[in-house]
């Protein structure tokens, strides 16, 4: 066996093992490593459609890993610190809001979530009001039938940056880090909203006494 046909063997092999990868920087490593083996031989063998084919491979591959390696380098850097999303940016929509817009109604069908730039917006139904910055209609993408829990009202004109549900997913399943930097996220959203409840039955509970010598004195 000469060396060349080692090199081509070898390539058989990882594109082999790389139509068997689960995740996608596994699979874009060998991808790379087989484009190169089969440049090689091509070349060797004088194949040009073979050398072009691959040199346009090459390449893809290579930016699609560095562009990988980068966000999973954002998604780390981001989940040991706060729980910002600045870094998802880059794969949001710019949308404008007006005073008074009900970006979306408890009970709703929800298909993507939003990060608030500028303007003021209230959750409704706990009378929560956003500060800039924040990420909010993740709870939807996490209930079983996708469905809103709260109402997030506009109250000053502002802009949202916006991710659909089915982008969410794709990160999701592409990428472990994020699949736990969502989740970290989403846990933490819940602890706070029960943290928020626990203080308004404590509120409610010392508020008690004082009502019932009010129900007392009125009946007597």
């Amino acid at each position: 066996m000469t060396w060349v046909e080692a090199i081509g063997w070898f390539g058989a092999a990882l594109a082999i093992t790389g139509s068997a990868m689960k995740t996608i920087i596994p699979l874009r490593c060998i991808g790379i490593g087989a484009n190169i083996c089969s440049l090689i031989v091509s070349a060797f063998l004088g194949n040009i459609p073979g050398v072009v084919a691959n040199l346009i491979l090459l390449p893809i591959n290579s930016v699609r890993l560095y562009q990988m390696l980068g966000l999973i380098k954002r998604v780390k850097h981001a989940s040991k610190s706060d729980l910002s999303m600045e870094w998802l940016k880059p794969f949001m929509t710019r949308r404008r809001t007006k005073a008074g817009e009900i970006l979306f109604a408890k009970g709703d069908s929800a298909d993507c979530m939003y990060f608030t730039i500028s303007g003021r917006f209230r959750l409704k139904e706990i009378n929560i009001e956003l500060l800039q910055g924040q990420v909010v209609g993740e709870m939807g993408f996490m209930s079983p039938t996708n469905t809103r829990t709260q109402t997030l009202e506009c109250l000053e004109a502002g802009e949202v940056l916006s991710i659909s549900y089915d982008e969410v997913r794709q990160l999701y399943f592409q990428n472990p880090e994020f699949g736990f930097y969502f989740l970290r996220l989403t846990s933490e959203r819940l602890f706070h909203n029960m943290e928020s409840m626990e203080k308004e039955i404590v509120r409610l509970r010392d508020a008690l006494p004082e009502i019932e010598p009010v129900k007392q004195a009125a009946s007597a």
